[in-house]
Parts: structure tokens; sequence; C-alpha cells
């Protein structure tokens, strides 16, 4: 009879232990799901004015670095034609304007929170021309020496708004909005000035910067025109809004703001 109860006995204890066993395996598994879950790369659209097309370059490089888990993909181009496919619905994460009224327009609309928003850095706006130029242009009021004259379109790009602005404050603009060749962005206004295919245009000093076939022939005063501010912002409706709010707060970092410093763009602070 004592043999019995062991044996019951036993097969009690193993069965406890079996039990044990599989509800450890059911622990560590589900751990490990969730571990892998939170290892899944998450891929995000920065839709970006295209005069940060280079610093945002440098700056990607760095954040997929400490960030591995997350891949930016970036839309550069006119800040007014970016924020109407936002408005549209475009499936974009993190949106950074060169012009403070397209990034309203998104926040009035409810498409951007207040408190996911910032102003980022500042700019300035220069004249260039081809570094061959020997057209004599030194300032504003000698574009009216020229041929033509690259400029964004005013309308969904704000540094041809801001030159236009500019030209106006000069008594320019009539005398010279039949020589104006416009473009989709200022990366564009560039290469024409570059390419030769006009005698000036009007840009953001970073990106006169970024070419060492142009020259800048002379500076907008600032009050010739609007604040030169560059608003950044995360979609209230991401998809991946924790991770775009990783990147926002990366913008903001030390690291970020020196890169985009080192590009030319003016700190806020």
């Amino acid at each position: 009879m004592k043999n019995y109860y062991r044996s019951v006995l036993s097969v009690l204890l193993l069965l406890i232990i079996l039990s044990g066993c599989s509800a450890n395996d059911k622990t560590t598994a589900e751990n490990s799901n969730k571990q892998d879950a939170s290892q899944d790369k998450v891929e995000l659209t920065v839709s970006a004015a295209a005069s940060l097309q280079d610093a945002l370059t440098d700056i990607k490089a760095d954040f997929e670095k400490e960030n591995p888990n997350i891949i930016l993909h970036f839309n550069f181009g006119g800040s007014g034609a970016l924020q109407q496919q936002i408005s549209q619905g475009a499936p974009v994460d993190v949106f950074v304007s060169a012009a403070e009224d397209k990034f309203q327009i998104l926040v009035d609309d409810g498409l951007i929170e207040k408190s996911d928003s910032t102003d980022l850095v500042g700019n300035e706006l220069v004249l260039v021309v081809p570094r061959d130029s020997d057209k004599g242009i030194k300032g504003f009021e000698d574009l009216t020496k020229t041929g033509k004259i690259a400029l964004g379109t005013p309308e969904s790009v704000p540094a041809g708004q801001y030159g236009k602005d500019t030209l106006e404050s000069l008594n320019l603009w009539t005398k010279l909005e039949d020589k104006v060749i416009y473009a989709k962005d200022v990366r564009q206004v560039l290469t024409y000035v570059e390419t030769n295919n006009v005698d000036a245009g009007i840009v953001y000093k970073t990106d006169a910067l970024s070419s060492d076939k142009v020259e800048i022939a002379a500076t907008a005063e600032e009050s010739s025109h609007d604040p030169i501010i560059y608003p950044a912002g995360v979609i209230k409706n991401s998809t991946y809004y924790a991770q775009a709010k990783t990147f926002y707060d990366y913008l903001q970092g030390v690291n970020s703001l020196k890169i985009l410093e080192q590009y030319g763009f003016k700190g806020m602070k």
C-alpha cells in the first residue's frame, strides 16, 4: 500500500513540475515575442523644405546609428506643395517647413498639435550669380541689367515669396517681373544659376553655401521680408507617433542643431 501511495505522489509531483515548466516556457515565449516586436524596424516619412536636404541627410546618418530600428525616408520639396500633400492625406510622420504660414495651416486644421511643434532654425535670403558671371551684379538693384532671374514660385515656395517681397520693398518687382523664371523649389533655382541658364537667382544662404558654382552678390535686409523661420512638428495621425516624436525630439538636440548651423542655418535661441 505504501508503495502505491508513493507511486501516486511521484506522478503528482511530476505533473506539477511539468506544469511549471510549461508556464515558464510560455512566459519566456511571450517575452521573446515582445522583444522581437520591439525590434521591428519602423519606416518614417519626413516631408521637409528642399533647403534642408544636405543638413537632414547628415542628421539621418547619425539618427539611424543611434536608433537602428527607425528608418527615415525624406520627401523634399517646396513647403507649400508639401503642406498641400499632408492636408490631402499623404502618409507623412514629421513636417519641417521653410515658412510659418504653410505650417500654421496644418496646426489650424488640427493635423499638428501645437504642443508637438517648435521653431527649429532660421535662415537668410541672398542673391546669387554664377561664379564666372561678368554681368556686374553686385546688388538687387543691378538686376535691372540682367536677362533672366530665377525665383521659386511664390505661391508654393517660401523663398520665392520672400524674394518677391524683397523686390517689392525695393520697388523693383514691376521692372523685373517679366524676367523671372519660376522654379519648383530653391534647389531648382540654384541649379538654374549653376548652369548659367539665368543671370541670377534668389535663394537661401544655406543653399548658396552648398555650391562652389555660385557666389553671393548680396544679402536681403531682414526688414524687406517676413522672418525666415523653419517650424517642425509631428503629424497628429502618424501611424508611428512614438517613433516620429523620437525623431522630432532628436532634431532639437545639440548634435542636430550643430549640424544645421554648420550648413548656415541660424539658431533660434
